[in-house]
């Protein structure tokens, strides 16, 4: 992004955090007349040591430098996660990661990453890139989400199919919660990448194309590794229920191995093996 467009996230981003805490929370007393949900900037200034002026020129998204020691005392005030305190710092001092994989071709997935897929059999899990663009899934991941290999590859991006394929919407009963972490995981990338300008495009497509994005981008959290607990009404197997875990995969790509495990004592993983030998899937044991 550029320095005017990053300045602007910083600013937005800063407004979102502080709209977010409330004053008992911060340990300041409520108050009275307050217009606007959350801290003030007057108050963020104060719990920071920084002066109201300051703060404020740093929230409208102003040149103005900054140290890390004041950014620090910032986040501390405004509660940030270890994730939003890295995000602020790259929005704050410009600082990208550089990219070691270019992405203008789809990136391919190890052997050993694919018998990783191939082991976790009864847990549905996808490997994608750090745009979200998905490059390798299991057969579990198959049978619960959607078929990936009938989707046009360049079309395999996670954002993007969560929120224009009805399978998902109907798939995920707390729908908003499912998109919430994999917005969560691409705020984190988009304030790690912040010199690839491949996001600033594909946001500006995503909000002209769905109203509910803009709504929940502006809402998203920042994280590295969310873990959510998704409820799913499959139309063939019933009420499954996962708890996602995202790890990253370590090497000269950037990738993402999101992982649904059945949560215990739901009857979901019986369900989904029911589900696999229903479509001719072996067991682990060689039974179908």
């Amino acid at each position: 992004m550029n320095e005017q467009e990053r300045r602007k996230v910083l600013s937005q981003f800063l407004k979102n955090q502080r709209a977010r805490i409330t004053p008992q929370e911060a340990g300041l007393p409520a108050g009275t007349r307050r217009r606007t949900p959350g801290l003030r900037r007057e108050e963020v200034a104060q719990l920071a040591g920084v002066s109201t002026t300051w703060y404020t020129w740093l929230e409208q998204g102003r040149d103005i430098r900054v140290s890390q020691s004041v950014l620090d005392q910032i986040a501390r005030a405004l509660r940030l996660t270890v994730d939003e305190h890295k995000y602020l710092n790259s929005l704050a001092f410009d600082v990208s990661t550089v990219v070691r994989t270019p992405l203008e071709e789809p990136l391919q997935i190890s052997p050993s990453l694919q018998k990783i897929l191939l082991e976790l059999n009864n847990c549905p899990t996808i490997i994608s890139d750090r745009r979200c663009q998905i490059v390798g899934w299991n057969e579990a991941a198959r049978r619960v989400f959607l078929d990936f290999e009938t989707i046009p590859q360049q079309e395999r991006n996670m954002i993007s199919l969560l929120f224009m394929r009805k399978e998902f919407r109907r798939l995920a009963v707390n729908w908003e919660d499912f998109v919430g972490g994999f917005l969560a995981i691409f705020r984190a990338y988009y304030g790690q990448y912040v010199e690839d300008e491949w996001y600033n495009l594909f946001l500006e497509e995503m909000k002209a194309r769905d109203s509910d994005f803009n709504r929940l981008w502006e809402q998203a959290k920042v994280s590295s590794a969310p873990e959510v607990v998704i409820e799913f009404r499959h139309a063939k197997a019933g009420k499954m229920l996962f708890e996602l875990t995202s790890l990253q995969v370590h090497g000269g790509s950037d990738l993402r191995c999101s992982i649904y495990t059945p949560v215990p004592d739901s009857m979901t993983e019986h369900k989904l093996m029911q589900l696999m030998a229903r479509n001719g899937v072996p067991a682990p044991d060689g039974s179908l």
